[in-house]
């Protein structure tokens, strides 16, 4: 279809803000959502950047553009992670806030999506340094922020540390300690057990899930993941203790490749002590550009957005994509895995959305100041899952379209509802 063209004067643009709105557009068709409608859903209730300004290690002064955008307050406050990455611009941050508002709204959630995040390399900068940055960008937001307004969370870049001085930046402003401001915090400072290791976790239940309708057992199956950050690496960690043998990984530093298996535990020791896989194994190296089309009966993108274009996705030779990252494939991929039925897609809105609900658990524990240990909480993620997977599938049987037709169209629904609902403000 032809897109409508972007609205006059509009600061969005982009190939992962297109790509978020050409995906709307399928879904509005879809629905058959009248014209009128489709700019109110779609463009960000607001956009704030801000200057960062900090004094660098040697006296010198350097200053830093950081972002945040909020895409809709209909259901609640807005939810959605802050991002270090050096070429991150507004478009992109953008088109990752709509994606986390249907992500929760197919999770069930009570938030809108939002995002941010800082264009810098926080490898490049020391810890004091990164802790002066990430402060100032807290306080140039905290007039736009708070617990019932917008609650941040660690993305690419950031960790449960960046969330602890976030936390005590907006804490300290306040008077009063704010524990609620974000999620992915350390669980001394008031996060929730099982955080960390939620989005990973997720992950490889769903494709536990989706193993069971394919009829695959875990035990003797194979998986490659590419990216082994925080997502990646708990992913990986799961599906092996499910049974399933490990037989490609990647990051941005190396490729590894066995069809006999890779030792997980070994891996994850090597990237907890060096931050990165490079220098694991010199036998097992691979072309990482090959890596996502060996063959495997699991394959999980865990890095960044747009890795499976239209020809990856015709030499794919997987039979289950579990969509670790947000946005992996293409509008363009999307037609070509369409004349692909034997590949079972988990959308990367639903498959990811375990980061998202543990945080909404933090945040209820911090409100309340009553916490639940970690079997709970894992116990209370799958339980939530397990309802969106299967309201998933339940579409994708009725309405023959594909998986992630189905979520978001659930997703857009019921943001659409809520504002129809709701009115719209004079």
């Amino acid at each position: 279809m032809t897109q409508p063209p972007v609205p006059s004067g509009s600061v969005y643009s982009g190939p992962v803000f297109e790509m978020a709105r050409a995906q709307f557009q399928v879904i509005a068709d879809h629905l058959e959502i009248p014209a009128d409608e489709r700019d109110r859903l779609l463009y960000p209730k607001r956009a704030i950047t801000v200057s960062c300004p900090i004094h660098t290690d040697d006296g010198r002064g350097a200053v830093f553009h950081g972002y945040r955008v909020q895409h809709h307050l209909t259901l609640g406050p807005t939810k959605g992670g802050t991002r270090y990455a050096p070429n991150l611009e507004i478009g992109e941050v953008a088109a990752l806030a709509i994606w986390m508002s249907w992500k929760c709204a197919l999770a069930g959630l009570p938030y809108g999506g939002a995002k941010g995040g800082i264009a810098l390399d926080p490898r490049a900068l020391s810890r004091h340094e990164l802790e002066s940055v990430s402060r100032r960008y807290m306080q140039e937001m905290i007039p736009f922020v708070g617990p019932h307004t917008d609650v941040m969370a660690p993305d690419m870049g950031t960790n449960e540390q960046v969330m602890a001085w976030f936390m005590d930046t907006y804490s300290m402003h306040h008077g009063r300690t704010v524990t609620e401001i974000v999620t992915g915090k350390p669980v001394d400072c008031g996060g929730t057990a099982g955080r960390r290791e939620a989005t990973g976790r997720g992950v490889a239940h769903l494709i536990g899930r989706a193993f069971d309708r394919l009829g695959i057992a875990p035990s003797g199956a194979t998986a490659i993941v590419q990216g082994f950050g925080n997502v990646g690496s708990y992913a990986a960690e799961a599906l092996a203790a499910r049974g399933v043998k490990l037989v490609g990984v990647s990051d941005h530093t190396a490729c590894y490749y066995d069809p006999r298996g890779l030792d997980v535990p070994a891996l994850l020791r090597h990237a907890a002590a060096h931050g990165v896989l490079a220098g694991f194994s010199n036998e097992r190296a691979a072309d990482p550009a090959t890596l996502l089309t060996q063959p495997c009966d699991v394959l999980v993108p865990a890095a960044v957005e747009r890795v499976i274009d239209a020809d990856m996705a015709a030499r794919l030779r997987c039979r289950v994509l579990a969509e670790a990252a947000n946005g992996p494939t293409t509008p363009e991929a999307d037609l070509v895995l369409a004349g692909r039925p034997e590949i079972f897609v988990i959308p990367d809105i639903l498959c990811n959305s375990g980061g998202v609900i543990v945080s909404y658990f933090e945040w209820v524990q911090d409100l309340q100041q009553f916490f639940w240990d970690e079997t709970e909480v894992t116990n209370r993620l799958y339980r939530l899952l397990d309802r969106a997977f299967g309201q998933v599938m339940a579409r994708v049987t009725a309405e023959r379209v594909a998986h992630r037709t189905a979520a978001m169209a659930i997703g857009v629904e019921k943001v659409r509802a809520a504002k129809n609902l709701r009115g719209l403000f004079p």
